[in-house]
């Protein structure tokens, strides 16, 4: 782990676009992108975890003004060399509680970032945070997975969802503290590399008392960025918060 960019230093940043490909396409980018760009309504908008630009820079596109907070300089790095990098700006920091000037219409946050914030404690103050940057009436978005707590049969604490020739990859849970990390084996020159990711996964319901904490009300639902309904099966959700007016 680098000391300074937490998790995503330079060696996971040299190599995420590729190994996150799927994710920037334009099937993954572009409902999500024009969603944003909705609750946006021509105003700013600031993205907690902003990376490499995936969101932020089709966002820009679509004439949102971007600004990120991100702790890894490695990632924002890579943004800052992709064509229309230097349209957003970037304030270095943890997301929970880096404060940057004024105020946004929306803020967000996307594919299972609210998950790195490791404790209930940060989770909380992130939904502070988002709130405290809102302007009355602006919504806070996250886009995060359902627990698959239902695939962990008696006894059994990790989940594979890669397995091929060269690794495989899986997810460990606890119960208890709501800690899980998604561990990579991967194999190199006859030798096995072992990379582990802590997370904290969390509840919809968790995530509505967060908001609500921070004086936000629940104001939208859905599985994903095309708002398909929410449902028991839902494996993801896309959540939308407001900030009342007044």
């Amino acid at each position: 782990m680098d000391d300074d960019d937490g998790f995503f230093g330079e060696s996971v940043a040299a190599r995420y676009d590729e190994a996150s490909a799927d994710m920037f396409g334009p099937d993954a980018v572009d409902p999500a992108a024009d969603l944003l760009a909705g609750l946006a309504g021509g105003g700013r908008a600031l993205e907690l975890g902003v990376g490499t630009g995936r969101i932020a820079l089709p966002l820009t596109r679509r004439g949102v003004p971007v600004h990120g907070i991100d702790m890894s300089r490695a990632m924002t790095a890579r943004l800052r060399a992709k064509p229309g990098g230097d349209a957003v700006g970037v304030t270095i920091g943890d997301f929970a509680t880096t404060r940057v000037p004024g105020t946004f219409t929306l803020v967000y946050l996307v594919y299972n970032t609210i998950n790195n914030l490791t404790t209930q404690d940060a989770q909380v103050d992130c939904f502070r945070n988002a709130a405290d940057h809102l302007a009355p009436g602006g919504t806070f978005v996250v886009e995060v997975g359902v627990p698959e707590l239902r695939l962990l049969p008696p006894g059994q604490t990790a989940v594979p969802f890669r397995i091929g020739p060269t690794g495989w990859a899986f997810d460990t849970y606890d119960t208890v503290t709501q800690a899980m990390s998604s561990n990579y084996v991967t194999l190199v020159d006859g030798r096995a590399e072992h990379e582990s990711v802590p997370f904290r996964y969390v509840w919809p319901s968790e995530l509505d008392l967060m908001a609500r904490l921070a004086g936000m009300r629940l104001r939208e639902r859905w599985e994903d960025w095309d708002r398909t309904p929410f449902t028991h099966e839902s494996r993801r959700h896309v959540s939308v918060w407001e900030k009342p007016v007044g």
